[in-house]
């Protein structure tokens, strides 16, 4: 792990939610400040887990700093998610879709109903094989509907097409000499309320809880609403006191670029206000792209802010899957952060 930070600082120095590519092209990379510990960078490929890979980043990350090693199964909470959804669909008569969009706080509920397990016990090669999946699983619910089977026969014909699809699940978790149900696991790992989600909007008031009005939020997840200065104050003292964040926002901006690992907009003379990001949103020229883990901070030669920003796109670009989000960039498209509870009141 030592050695992987020293070729990102190295590196640093020298120079829709589904992965994307662009021209190849050079760039000089903000210097890094703050670089907190992570495992290594994954590739979701065509699949739409950004959720999922983002999450659990930042899960792996904040145990990482802790001492811990645990490296998550983002195969294992996608299937346990999607069988959740063929069950509310069933149950709303074949009326509600089934996909794997998301938001970070439903990878929370899955792990908090379902489990987890360790990457090394579940995974796949190629996580593209979950785009075809829902189809399947939505196939299979509407003959259940049709037949009326229920909730037990349509989780039994589930469970096989995803041992057929995905891999069969193993009986429990063995990690360290110690066996764990999924469900112990899980709880080890990460509580029921250990994350908090927040946002930054004023079409509701600051201080309160809300559902957020984006599509994927398909729980209907309530996030804490706070002024953007206090999200950019939280980030930066979560990140400094060896905290990770789970970041969702806007990705298809001109501005960022994966293959150069920047992600900027266009020079403001005031850094970006609470109306023009309202604006921004209530226009739907900001929109809920993609998640990432925010794993550190940086600065550019001219003294400008970046959070470092661990994706899921595989290692293809200049900082080796790493990216830099200048600060404008955060205060501007942000659409939700999760971050420790604990971190709220410090």
């Amino acid at each position: 792990m030592n050695r992987i930070i020293l070729i990102l600082v190295a590196l640093a120095t020298l120079c829709s939610c589904t992965s994307k590519s662009e021209p190849r092209a050079t760039t000089r990379l903000p210097k890094i400040e703050i670089l907190l510990k992570t495992t290594p960078v994954k590739d979701q490929g065509q699949s739409q887990l950004c959720w999922i890979f983002a999450m659990l980043a930042t899960i792996e990350t904040e145990h990482l700093m802790r001492g811990d090693s645990v490296n998550l199964s983002t195969a294992y909470v996608a299937r346990m998610a999607l069988r959740q959804r063929i069950q509310d669909a069933y149950l709303a008569k074949g009326k509600r879709p089934i996909h794997l969009r998301g938001m970070a706080s439903n990878a929370l509920s899955a792990i908090a109903d379902q489990g987890l397990l360790a990457y090394d016990t579940y995974h796949v090669e190629d996580y593209s094989v979950f785009s075809a999946f829902p189809k399947k699983a939505a196939n299979l619910c509407k003959l259940a509907v049709a037949q009326q089977e229920g909730l037990v026969r349509l989780v039994q014909r589930y469970d096989n097409l995803a041992d057929q699809s995905i891999g069969a699940l193993p009986r429990a978790q063995f990690m360290l000499g110690a066996e764990y149900t999924l469900g112990e696991f899980g709880r080890s790992v990460c509580r029921h309320d250990e994350y908090v989600g927040l946002t930054s909007f004023t079409h509701h008031p600051f201080n309160a809880a809300f559902a957020l009005e984006v599509p994927d939020n398909v729980n209907r997840d309530c996030l804490l609403n706070l002024p953007i200065d206090s999200l950019v104050s939280l980030t930066e003292r979560s990140l400094r006191a060896g905290h990770p964040l789970c970041w969702e926002g806007d990705t298809s901006e001109p501005g960022f670029n994966f293959t150069q690992a920047i992600a900027r907009i266009p020079e403001h003379s005031t850094a970006p206000t609470q109306q023009m990001r309202q604006r921004e949103f209530e226009t739907f020229r900001t929109t809920d792209d993609h998640c990432m883990a925010i794993v550190g901070l940086a600065r550019d030669a001219q003294g400008k802010r970046y959070f470092i920003m661990k994706n899921s796109w595989g290692t293809d670009n200049a900082f080796k899957g790493f990216m830099f989000m200048s600060e404008d960039y955060f205060r501007m498209k942000t659409i939700a952060l999760w971050a420790q509870r604990e971190c709220l009141g410090a």
